[in-house]
């Protein structure tokens, strides 16, 4: 089968990804294998393919954490999906080849007229906010609600869930063209980051009421100065270090101060919760959450209520292309190469 390969770190996308030859995995008792159609691209790869994602395999490795198609095999244990069936599913890496093996409850069963894009948007983002907004914490009609990189996958579906839950929604994003963006999925307060200061237009627009609930997928000096304009009785739901953008001890250093010294006093006198999301450590322990995710984030979708924006489709030979599209953050919405 083929496999798209990282070869090496730090590299621009186009000179760091080798198209190869792989051997076709098995597959255990609770496994799948998926014919992949195509596979979704995350800003976890891209801090991967720099070196600066703890998680990444050894290389060369197969990055990835999503993909969609149609089930080649299952393995004895499986019941929710039978071969034939077009699906998207969740990964631990491995979701860039043409052959993809994952744990069946990550595993969702959709129609087959659904494009790629949309489907792929469903996997890993919209699972992530999902995850985000109704396990780990959990938002109420009329909160007023900050969502960083909010023109990005996940704050899409961010965006979308808070505004099903009537909450007012704050949305941070690089460009007059993102904030375009955002008025248009429902932010109801788009913030130039890059032109305004965050916490200063929200401080304008709130007072002392400040924020209900925080998402925050950029960690350092963000996650601190995000901090500094939740309410009491506030949620902040970590996500991400995407601040993080060379490899090393004192880049990591950096971003790590950026977050602060904090004692769960703090916590208890202002009664915050901070509910940190990481989805491979999910995925890892609590396979059957990735699947009550994947299959409320379906139904929403098949409410309307989901509606990935796809800001990009590459042939799977122009993934370094992809790659550097992505990390350039001028992306908006989800970004998908197909075999």
């Amino acid at each position: 089968m083929k496999a798209v390969y990282l070869t090496s770190f730090g590299k621009p996308g186009s000179q760091a990804f080798e198209i190869r030859e792989a051997e076709e995995p098995s597959i255990e008792p609770n496994e799948v294998k998926i014919n992949a159609q195509a596979f979704g691209l995350n800003y976890a790869d891209v801090m991967a393919r720099k070196g600066i994602y703890n998680d990444c395999p050894e290389l060369p490795a197969i990055l990835g954490y999503e993909c969609v198609g149609t089930v080649e095999e299952i393995g004895a244990e499986v019941t929710n999906v039978k071969t034939g069936d077009r699906v998207i599913a969740f990964t631990r890496f491995g979701s860039y080849a043409k052959k993809v093996v994952t744990h069946s409850m990550a595993v969702q069963k959709i129609d087959n007229d659904i494009p790629n894009g949309e489907a792929v948007a469903l996997a890993t983002q919209y699972c992530t906010a999902w995850f985000a907004s109704n396990e780990a914490i959990n938002m109420y009609k009329g909160e007023h609600v900050l969502i960083h990189a909010a023109a990005g996958g996940v704050g899409t579906a961010l965006v979308q869930l808070a505004k099903e839950k009537d909450c007012i929604v704050y949305g941070t994003a690089s460009s007059s063209r993102k904030l375009d963006y955002l008025k248009s999925i429902g932010v109801d307060y788009p913030i130039n980051y890059k032109e305004q200061d965050f916490e200063e237009e929200i401080r304008k627009l709130r007072g002392k009421k400040k924020v209900d609930v925080i998402f925050d997928p950029i960690g350092g000096k963000n996650f601190n100065k995000s901090l500094k304009i939740l309410a009491y009785g506030g949620r902040m739901v970590p996500y991400g270090a995407s601040s993080r953008e060379r490899k090393g001890i004192l880049s990591l250093l950096k971003v790590a101060w950026g977050f602060g010294l904090h004692l769960p006093v703090g916590n208890i006198m202002k009664s915050q919760i901070w509910a940190g999301v990481n989805m491979l450590r999910i995925a890892d322990y609590k396979p059957e959450l990735i699947q009550r995710c994947l299959e409320g984030v379906y139904d929403f979708y098949t409410k309307g209520i989901a509606k990935p924006h796809v800001g990009g489709v590459y042939p799977v030979s122009q993934i370094g292309d992809a790659h550097d599209f992505l990390e350039s953050r001028k992306s908006i919405g989800k970004i998908v190469v197909e075999w």
